[in-house]
């Protein structure tokens, strides 16, 4: 993992504690319906692009797997055609330039196809910080995630390894990664992965779109790691 996060950092200590898990969906309720209120000028914007752009309804909905392995219907912009397949995962993807639109390029680009995720977050199917949900074909992880324990705590908007690495990440090494989270979240590791959030969103960082992108990126981390 980058030094930036270390996993020596944190102590499991505070999850299980009632305070901090009512302060945590407090913060999750609160602050995602102020971003709602406040961004919805920017959602409308997008959804009209993304609309004519696509060619299809704006808001994308799949179904993705919740806490405690219970599915649930994540939201997104749509950013790809209507004839993309709809259950596989970009990064699964051999040609994923002919899906996504000219438009949608940009908005993966800077995360703005995640912004609905905050209806998700308000009521409760997702958190602001916890493992990025999957789709249920991502059975590897899946299987990974219920053996450490990470599918115990709700899948968030961003997450450890979506700052460690992100896309470039091995599918063990973000299990992994995962399994941390569930095991010592605190309030400090949830500001800590949010303030890096930032950081990666605005420079598009570790972003790959494609099989063979992600083949690549894994690669290249894997060298530097040796």
């Amino acid at each position: 993992m980058q030094k930036v996060l270390s996993m020596n950092t944190y102590r499991a200590s505070t999850f299980g504690s009632k305070a901090f898990a009512f302060s945590k969906r407090s913060f999750d309720i609160f602050f995602s319906l102020v971003l709602i209120a406040v961004l919805l000028p920017l959602g409308l914007v997008v959804a009209v692009i993304a609309a004519f752009d696509t060619k299809g309804t704006p808001i994308f909905v799949q179904t993705r797997m919740g806490r405690n392995n219970v599915p649930f219907r994540m939201l997104k912009f749509r950013t790809m055609s209507m004839d993309a397949p709809r259950d596989v995962a970009t990064c699964k993807l051999d040609d994923p330039d002919r899906y996504i639109s000219k438009v949608g390029k940009l908005i993966r680009r800077l995360s703005i196809d995640e912004l609905p995720q905050l209806f998700n977050i308000f009521v409760g199917q997702m958190s602001f910080v916890g493992p990025r949900p999957v789709v249920l074909t991502e059975t590897e992880l899946l299987e990974l995630r219920t053996r450490n324990g990470a599918c115990s705590v709700r899948p968030g908007l961003t997450g450890v390894a979506q700052t460690s690495g992100r896309d470039k990440v091995s599918v063990n090494e973000k299990a992994r990664m995962d399994a941390f989270y569930a095991n010592n979240a605190s309030l400090q590791l949830d500001c800590r992965v949010l303030m890096l959030t930032v950081g990666y969103v605005l420079r598009s960082q570790d972003i790959c779109e494609g099989a063979q992108e992600a083949k690549q990126g894994e690669t290249r981390r894997g060298k530097r790691s040796a």
